[in-house]
């Protein structure tokens, strides 16, 4: 069954900049890893000027989305790249969870 990724993030203006040139670096990445389909994201601004910006990535099943992940921990390790660490030094608030399409 295919799995989606969905993350949502608020991103204050301050920090916009260098959070669009980290989710360039990971879609450029996850778009060469087996079993990717297909990746989308959108954005829209509130009163107050933070980007909130939803990412969705579409993988054939649970067993390649999993290894994704870890292959997207690996990159992180090999770049030095703290993801927990720029999300609180940017104060950037993310929702992340995994979801199947309903079929009828």
């Amino acid at each position: 069954m295919k799995q989606i990724f969905i993350d949502q993030f608020i991103v204050p203006a301050t920090a916009q900049h260098e959070f669009k040139e980290r989710m360039k670096v990971n879609r450029d990445f996850i778009k060469k890893l087996e079993g990717f389909i297909e990746d989308r994201a959108f954005e829209r601004y509130d009163e107050q000027g933070n980007l909130i910006c939803i990412t969705t990535a579409i993988w054939q099943n649970e067993d390649v989305l999993q290894k994704a992940k870890e292959a997207v921990q690996q990159l992180y390790q090999q770049q030095g790249f703290d993801m927990k660490a720029m999300l609180q030094r940017l104060n950037i608030r993310m929702e992340r969870n995994t979801y199947q399409e309903i079929i009828e």
